[in-house]
């Protein structure tokens, strides 16, 4: 992809930051965020990245004053998780900001909301979901925030067909990978290094189709090739399947750091994808959940890293993201 005028709201997070610096290198790429991490602009600037201060909570007519609109692509990654439990400020605000998005880039080719898997309606902990099952948006763990995604899909369906804007809405499982804070994973990792319980269900255990950073990386411009009206709808999540006691485990294996595994009645839910329809869109992942994991490891933890589990840098995934 070359040529293309980008604009990607949450480029400071785990999964915008790697696909705003990836498509930098031969595209215009605008980055709108509050930045409220130091050194976190200049250091998307220093790679030819236009920073543009935006706080989705800002509701003024004066948002928007002075950004450009003919942006070809956009990436709204940027949420209002919902952290504090207001459920109606959750959804005022992420479906708001995601309306006055759409409708200052009407104009764009392409427009990728990203969703998320935790609004299903919960089945078998080992379900595949499809995008045709059904949706309730009950989370224990984090209640506002699935709820909020429902609301601003809702809008973001809408919109689509209003403005004529080709859309794609992809609902996010697990992202992972070296940058940022490692995803998922690698907060289960820091939980075991602090000597933390980890709560597991009380019987079996939660699946999840995790998603590696190279991956999402290839699989963005793809995503907005299949962008329609009315929007296309897209489950996001890696083509390997694994149970977060797995994954845990395999963590122990890489690093000799033991886990705590403490059964519970609430648990960080997660979700099994099926990925037919997303390979027919983006093609076959190219890195596996136990290659993904070593290299976040690596890259992060490389200090707990077992010696006969580091591989040789020339025999590594030739796509790895590194």
């Amino acid at each position: 992809m070359r040529g293309k005028k980008i604009l990607v709201t949450g480029g400071t997070g785990q999964v915008a930051r790697p696909v705003a610096e990836a498509l930098a290198a031969e595209n215009e790429v605008w980055c709108l965020g509050r930045f409220g991490t130091s050194g976190v602009a200049e250091e998307l600037q220093a790679q030819g990245i236009t920073t543009w201060q935006w706080d989705m909570e800002d509701d003024s007519e004066y948002a928007f004053k002075g950004l450009p609109e003919d942006f070809t692509h956009v990436i709204h990654s940027a949420v209002r998780r919902g952290d504090d439990g207001d459920f109606n400020r959750t959804i005022d605000v992420n479906v708001s900001a995601t309306g006055r998005l759409m409708a200052h880039c009407r104009t764009a080719e392409a427009f990728l909301f990203v969703s998320t898997g935790a609004l299903y309606a919960r089945q078998t902990l080992d379900h595949a979901y499809t995008e045709n099952d059904p949706v309730d948006g009950v989370a224990d763990w984090l209640p506002a925030y699935p709820v909020g995604k429902i609301a601003t899909e809702g809008a973001v369906r809408a919109l689509a067909r209003v403005l004529g804007l080709p859309t794609t809405i992809a609902r996010l499982n697990i992202a992972y990978g070296p940058g940022g804070y490692g995803g998922v994973p690698m907060l289960y990792f820091q939980r075991m290094l602090a000597g933390q319980p980890i709560p597991v269900p009380l019987e079996g255990q939660n699946w999840c189709s995790p998603l590696y950073t190279s991956d999402i990386v290839r699989q963005v411009p793809r995503l907005w090739e299949a962008a329609s009206v009315p929007a296309t709808l897209v489950n996001w999540g890696g083509d390997e399947a694994v149970g977060i006691t797995d994954c845990v485990r395999y963590l122990e294996e890489l690093t000799g750091v033991p886990a705590d595994l403490v059964p519970s009645e609430v648990t960080r839910e997660t979700y099994r994808f099926d990925p037919a329809l997303r390979r027919r869109l983006t093609g076959p992942c190219e890195v596996g959940w136990r290659d993904g994991i070593r290299l976040t490891l690596e890259a992060l933890h490389p200090e707990h890293v077992r010696p006969e589990h580091v591989q040789p840098e020339h025999t590594r995934p030739e796509h790895a993201g590194r």
